[in-house]
């Protein structure tokens, strides 16, 4: 639904900023890297000390997003009774990878607070690694109220996912070496449905899934031996996208002459988490930059086109 990345990119954006402003995350927090938080392991009863008032300020963001999204979606719609709704069919499955996203990016978050905070290796993992599926689910509620959505078991599957995938790399490498990111570039589409698929760069960049690619990133450097030579930063990123949806129905969009398809990728990526910096400020943006793809050449094939080269792909 496309409501998916700017509810998700919104609640991950503002506990990353409130968060950044409190000491709780060091300035050496670091998801594709061990964490070293220069910080000796505080006790069970210090470490509650911190989280109390971490825990209170991110509750209230995300009281806040929970009210931004209510504003934004549901206000004006009409309510019914809570029901469920089956798109795992829908636009090509890009929703589901914004779930996903989000959900993955508010975990790696919640890790890297949680151990900054002294709290034990294993209890940052669990408890910070659930935090996109605690985050990302209760917005299913809404939906699930709402006449013209449902709540979507595929949307809660999704967000499990993303938490997973967190949790699933800090047990097995103490560390993020797959990292998924997203890109975009405006299309052609938007102007055929600018309700639905955005009215302006800002809309578009959130509801038009033709300009919206998803990436896998790969930290090559983390699986070759340490003493290899082959450069920290560069990272090899698998990508996915679909375009000619401007509805999700596939005979509305053959009544416009559109036949969706799929999109597959392969590109280079910056591990901006991995230039070194002594900057506080630097480090906290480029840990933000870290769920965003760098533009750069790809290669893509399609069952419509077969392949193609980008000199520079958004």
């Amino acid at each position: 639904m496309h409501k998916t990345l700017s509810s998700s990119f919104f609640i991950w954006c503002c506990l990353y900023g409130w968060l950044w402003l409190t000491p709780a995350l060091p300035a050496a927090a670091q998801s594709t890297y061990t964490l070293e938080t220069g910080v000796e392991a505080d006790s069970a009863r210090q470490a509650s000390k911190k989280v109390l008032p971490i825990a209170i300020g991110a509750a209230a963001v995300y009281t806040g997003g929970l009210l931004w999204l209510n504003e934004t979606w549901y206000k004006n719609e009409p309510r019914s009774s809570f029901h469920w709704f089956n798109d795992a069919r829908e636009w090509k499955q890009m929703d589901k990878l914004g779930h996903f996203w989000g959900a993955f990016h508010e975990s790696r978050l919640g890790v890297d607070v949680l151990r900054s905070l002294g709290v034990s290796e294993k209890k940052a993992i669990w408890w910070g690694g659930s935090l996109g599926f605690l985050l990302q689910t209760p917005i299913e509620y809404f939906d699930g109220r709402s006449p013209a959505y449902g709540a979507s078991a595929s949307d809660i599957a999704t967000n499990a996912a993303g938490s997973l995938a967190v949790i699933s790399q800090q047990l097995a490498w103490g560390e993020l070496r797959l990292t998924p990111k997203f890109s975009f570039h405006r299309s052609r589409y938007a102007e055929l449905r600018p309700n639905v698929l955005g009215n302006g760069l800002a809309e578009e960049l959130l509801k038009d899934y033709n300009g919206q690619t998803y990436w896998l990133s790969v930290d090559v450097a983390k699986f070759l031996p340490a003493s290899s030579q082959y450069p920290k930063w560069l990272n090899v990123a698998l990508g996915y996208g679909a375009e000619e949806m401007v509805y999700h129905d596939t005979d509305a969009n053959q009544a416009l002459g559109l036949q969706a398809y799929r999109q597959y990728y392969l590109s280079l990526d910056l591990n901006w988490q991995a230039i070194p910096t002594r900057s506080k400020f630097l480090r906290g943006a480029f840990y933000v930059l870290n769920a965003v793809k760098l533009p750069a050449p790809a290669v893509e094939w399609n069952g419509r086109r077969g392949w193609r080269l980008h000199g520079l792909y958004f």
